[in-house]
């Protein structure tokens, strides 16, 4: 199968791009490198230093043919979406657009789109939230990403362009980047790997679903051919305070350094879990990886690279 991976530089996605072509697939990336590395890049891979507002892209598009579409690039941080609403648009939306037009232009069969649970839902009225929970985002970026999914359903009633949207929760491990990702794991590994002392915006009470990124990959491998249509929160369904991802990268760090503590920041809500029973019922997706083990990982892989 011939799959475009949009983002294919960043964190996530280049983990999939290596799960599709250690499958057999062929593979090309395209990503502008703004925030991706070079060096996610697998060799195997064809790619492209392209923006997906750039027109050019209808040309990548046209010439690789690709069946599917795996669609990671995004502006994803949701401080720069408080700041910078415009921005956040124009790469969120209407990039997608243009690729979406590519895909209808091209006959591309399918569209996997990283959607994003964290942020869609805004306050949640229950925990864990299922798919029917109200959509109230309290960021730009909330608002973008899933505006993307009103988007990819009238291609697939209009065009017949068929689409599988996967809501991610916070995705942890290795490759992520703490600089442009806004991954806690990651920063909390570095710094403490340093003998610096992190920062924990609010009282360390705040709650995510922590997920890692091994099974996110295992979501979009089954999304390949099943979900069509389907919208599918992905997450283990269990809250996650920040003070306990402190607690778990400064074990697997082994050390005893205490965090700064510091005023929350604006547009990021303060508890979300993702129920995944939907997913586990039609994809059967499940989590495998737990955060002690998942958080082991990604502290090994820190301190290699800090040490090479």
């Amino acid at each position: 199968m011939r799959v475009l991976v949009t983002g294919g530089a960043g964190f996530i996605a280049s983990h999939v791009s290596d799960r599709l072509l250690e499958l057999g697939h062929t593979v090309a990336i395209v990503d502008n490198l703004v925030t991706g590395k070079r060096q996610n890049l697998p060799p195997e891979a064809a790619f492209h230093e392209l923006d997906v507002r750039d027109p050019d892209l209808d040309r990548v598009v046209a010439g690789f043919k690709p069946e599917i579409v795996c669609h990671h690039a995004a502006q994803m941080d949701v401080r720069k979406s408080v700041a910078d609403p415009i921005h956040d648009a124009q790469v969120n939306l209407l990039g997608t657009l243009n690729l979406l037009e590519c895909c209808r232009l091209h006959e591309v069969r399918k569209v996997l789109y990283a959607g994003t649970g964290g942020a869609m839902f805004g306050e949640a009225a229950y925990l864990p939230v299922d798919e029917a929970h109200p959509v109230l985002p309290i960021s730009p970026y909330g608002v973008s990403k899933h505006t993307v999914e009103h988007y990819l359903y009238t291609y697939r009633e209009n065009f017949d362009l068929d689409f599988t949207v996967l809501r991610y929760p916070n995705v942890y491990g290795p490759r992520q980047d703490p600089h442009g990702e806004a991954g806690v794991v990651a920063i909390f590994s570095l710094q403490l790997l340093a003998g610096q002392r992190p920062t924990i915006f609010g009282d360390g009470s705040k709650t995510r679903d922590y997920c890692y990124v091994e099974d996110i990959v295992a979501a979009n491998m089954i999304a390949l051919e099943r979900g069509s249509g389907g919208l599918f929160n992905i997450g283990r369904g269990v809250e996650v305070s920040d003070r306990q991802v402190y607690d778990a990268v400064r074990d697997a760090v082994g050390t005893d350094i205490e965090p700064i503590y510091a005023p929350v920041r604006q547009g990021e809500v303060e508890h979300i879990a993702l129920d995944a029973s939907l997913a586990r019922r039609e994809l059967g997706w499940e989590w495998r990886v737990d955060l002690t083990e998942g958080v082991g990982r990604a502290v090994a892989f820190y301190r290699e690279r800090r040490e090479r």
